[in-house]
């Protein structure tokens, strides 16, 4: 199945909110497996907030790593290997192998160090690929504008 059919097909939600929250820092793959890059996106959440599946799925980890708390989520039927999404810095609100529903809270966003200001770091893997999470949420399609701002309607 084509990934972006596929993602439309599963009705994904943003992991927290309403309403969608604001982008901090975007999606920026690295040239190379081990090379620079941003390996998801930052979203704004104050600590505390709830984190929320986006999909069905079924927890394969919720604990530390490096000293933040860490979910994984893994969606069945998203192909070989599976999509799996993770979440940083959290505290988990269930343990690995729980099955969730789409939008049941799964973890808290936790005060750390990765962005400025409090946020939810949000990932997306396939194998050992990342992808860019906002693929997995309806996003307001882009539009150009006339360079003036203008309507368009003030062309000669």
């Amino acid at each position: 199945m084509h990934l972006v059919t596929l993602l439309l097909t599963l009705g994904l939600l943003w992991p927290v909110g309403p309403p969608p929250p604001e982008i901090l820092r975007g999606w920026q793959p690295p040239a190379g497996p081990y090379g620079p890059g941003h390996r998801g996106v930052d979203l704004a959440a104050p600590a505390g907030s709830p984190v929320r599946a986006p999909a069905a799925g079924t927890v394969s980890f919720a604990g530390p790593v490096g000293g933040r708390g860490v979910l994984t989520l893994t969606f069945p039927g998203t192909g070989a290997p599976p999509l799996r999404t993770t979440f940083s810095p959290v505290t988990p609100l269930v343990r690995a192998g729980t099955r969730v529903a789409a939008g049941t809270p799964v973890a808290r966003v936790a005060p750390g160090t990765h962005c400025p200001e409090t946020c939810l770091h949000w990932g997306l893997l396939r194998g050992r690929t990342y992808l860019n999470p906002l693929l997995l949420v309806g996003r307001a399609p882009s539009r150009l504008l006339p360079v003036g701002g203008g309507s368009g309607s003030d062309r000669p």
